[in-house]
């Protein structure tokens, strides 16, 4: 082993080595430490939370208006039923209303109540707000659940709306094939006045046999 390879060994091993590892295990005590972060998928607005910034009731409602949300975007954003929201779709205005409920108004209030709790978090627990009878945390709350009982209202109107749909053709079916035979006669009954009406036609020919051919008039389709 030369001089200079001796040397590069001692550097990885009492330089680099040593570095790595304290970088690996400060970011790993670090991440072990670092508080637990909220993500909603379907309202990135609203970024990443600490968990802790948020009541438990929140939190749940939050996650609510997530999962709603996405189903009301993918019923009304995707018109044309191909899986995916792009220019294709046409937009509606309960889609624009959706979307600004996610993407604006629970942004906005959760922002408003992190304020007020970051300023003191038992003043926005347990003091009222003035000229009110509710709370910081309790006003949040009413805005979620009126956004909850929207989104409810949605889902409800588009499954009875889609659950007609489904009743509308399941009457048209049981019409059209669980009365076979009444289709059969009304067929063989036009057959059979087609029938007669083309003897008639034929009848009408033989009987006047000229060199002229008869009148338009005169012959029935």
């Amino acid at each position: 082993m030369t001089q200079v390879t001796a040397m590069l060994v001692m550097f990885i091993l009492y330089g680099v080595l040593p570095a790595a590892g304290l970088y690996l295990g400060y970011r790993g005590i670090k991440k072990v430490t670092a508080p637990k972060m909220l993500e909603y998928e379907a309202m990135p607005q609203l970024g990443y939370i600490p968990e802790k910034s948020l009541p438990e009731e929140v939190k749940t409602a939050l996650a609510q208006i997530n999962q709603k949300g996405e189903k009301l975007r993918a019923i009304y954003g995707d018109t044309n039923n191909d899986g995916k929201i792009d220019d294709k779709d046409t937009v509606n205005e309960t889609y624009i209303m959706i979307q600004n409920l996610m993407d604006r108004h629970v942004p906005l209030a959760v922002a408003d109540y992190r304020r007020l709790h970051d300023l003191d978090g038992a003043l926005a627990e347990n003091t009222k707000i003035k000229h009110s009878d509710v709370t910081g945390k309790e006003a949040l709350l009413e805005v979620l659940e009126t956004i909850n009982t929207q989104f409810d209202d949605l889902l409800n109107a588009s499954y009875h709306q889609d659950g007609q749909k489904l009743l509308a053709t399941n009457r048209y079916l049981q019409k059209r094939f669980d009365n076979p035979k009444v289709e059969s006669a009304n067929a063989q009954q036009l057959d059979k006045l087609d029938s007669l009406e083309n003897k008639e036609t034929t009848d009408k020919v033989i009987e006047n046999p000229s060199s002229e051919s008869p009148k338009a008039e005169d012959i029935k389709l």
